[in-house]
């Protein structure tokens, strides 16, 4: 029996307002909360509210049959529960039902994989705690940022304790292969890996509402008869897409609902079935090995990282940032704490490419160019640094500087411990004292 994949992402970074030189120093804050707001209210409107109650429809009326996943970005879920909390209250909802999986990724949408092994690791666990906290159910299966993948990816992510990932079926990886079915890493023959339909996940996102498009309209009762044709040993399609496809980048009027609502009815009418990543990774075996030397992603033609690191603007931005990782891991201020993971969204280096400059994907930055978006950028990136090295100098390396922490954390450990003693005799003393006024009278 075919079965279809339905994956959500849904990520929106915290922007960053206009900062200046002149503001290093002086002003610490550096969001601009009315455009957070006002975005993701809009986004919310149109299409995850919306969104939310056709998936819970559709589980309800197909009575479990229908099912689908998620992985919500950590800076996507903070900014929900600020200014949009009824998508949250629908993703429970969902959650609810037994028929959506969550899984873990990066909790800034970040590029740490690439950078800085050791915050990568850390943004996985956060995310996934955060995960299990709101919906209850801790992920077993990890996409990283953007779907970005290679074999040493996998062996970061195997030793979390992990054994599945979904990433994209890039046709310079595949060749002759199909990414219609599961697959092993390379280099860690235990991971297996879900890969991405990108030809009729596309069909979807992008070409949905082109009128020129030689297959407009798109009817659910076709798209299924192209997933029906496929070969019979082909047991998987996965659909990989932004969540903001449903309503945001395909409006309501093009009929990305009704599209979607229409799709279970002709599925089962050809006994197509539905499923999670988690089911379709457990029940089905691996039928080759893909190997993945240089990083992968689901960006682009080139289907690779260069949206993100493609000049020397990005590259310079990201080799800063990561720099300071060992000294803001070391630190306690929450402050600072805040500001890192806020500052690693992917889109902030994505905004600095200039492949899309004048091109269609530029209508994403708030940017007036690319140079603009990296000033702005590492502007407020040297008043981060400067924060950081005013608790934590240059002059202590990071070495000395760990030790002479645990040596302050100890003497503080040491220092309740006596004030609990303290505290255990005083009040020991105390019971005394009563003890023989009573005793007197």
């Amino acid at each position: 029996m075919k079965t279809i994949c339905f994956y959500f992402q849904i990520h929106q970074p915290f922007r960053l307002k206009r900062y200046r030189f002149f503001n290093i120093g002086r002003d610490h804050y550096y969001y601009d909360d009315y455009a957070n707001e006002d975005i993701i209210q809009q986004i919310a409107e149109r299409s995850y509210i919306k969104a939310n109650r056709m998936l819970l429809d559709l589980i309800k009326q197909y009575k479990g049959k229908f099912k689908v996943a998620f992985s919500v970005s950590g800076l996507a879920l903070e900014q929900l529960e600020i200014y949009a909390p009824e998508v949250i209250d629908g993703l429970r909802e969902l959650a609810k039902t037994g028929n959506v999986e969550f899984l873990a990724e990066t909790y800034s949408h970040s590029l740490a994989a690439l950078y800085d092994p050791i915050e990568f690791r850390n943004q996985v666990t956060l995310h996934a705690d955060r995960i299990e906290m709101l919906f209850g159910k801790k992920p077993t299966v990890v996409r990283n940022t953007e779907l970005m993948y290679s074999d040493e990816i996998a062996e970061m992510v195997y030793d979390m304790g992990y054994t599945k990932m979904i990433t994209e079926g890039a046709k310079h990886i595949l060749g002759w292969k199909s990414p219609n079915y599961v697959y092993q890493a390379a280099s860690q023959p235990k991971m297996k890996l879900l890969l991405r339909n990108n030809r009729f996940s596309d069909d979807i996102t992008f070409r949905f509402s082109n009128y020129s498009w030689s297959e407009y309209p798109l009817t659910a009762e076709k798209f299924i008869s192209w997933i029906a044709a496929t070969p019979p040993e082909e047991q998987v399609v996965s659909l990989f897409m932004n969540y903001e496809t449903l309503g945001n980048m395909q409006p309501a009027h093009t009929g990305i609902f009704d599209f979607i609502k229409a799709l279970p009815r002709f599925a089962f009418e050809k006994e197509i079935g539905f499923a999670t990543p988690s089911d379709v990774l457990d029940k089905q075996k691996p039928v080759g090995t893909i190997s993945v030397p240089y990083t992968l992603s689901w960006a682009d033609e080139e289907r690779d990282t260069s949206a993100w690191t493609g000049n020397k603007l990005q590259r310079s931005a990201l080799e800063t940032l990561y720099e300071i990782g060992e000294r803001v891991r070391l630190c306690t201020d929450r402050r600072l704490k805040q500001d890192w993971l806020y500052l690693q969204a992917s889109d902030h280096f994505y905004y600095m490419s200039t492949k899309h400059f004048g091109g269609g994907q530029s209508q994403f930055s708030p940017y007036m160019s690319p140079y603009d978006a990296f000033n702005n950028y590492m502007n407020v990136l040297s008043d981060f640094i400067a924060r950081v090295k005013a608790q934590y100098p240059d002059t202590v390396d990071n070495e000395e500087l760990n030790s002479l922490l645990t040596i302050i954390h100890n003497q503080e450990m040491e220092i309740k411990r006596l004030q609990l003693e303290l505290k255990t005799v005083i009040g020991s003393n105390e019971e005394k004292l009563v003890g023989k006024k009573k005793t007197k009278k």
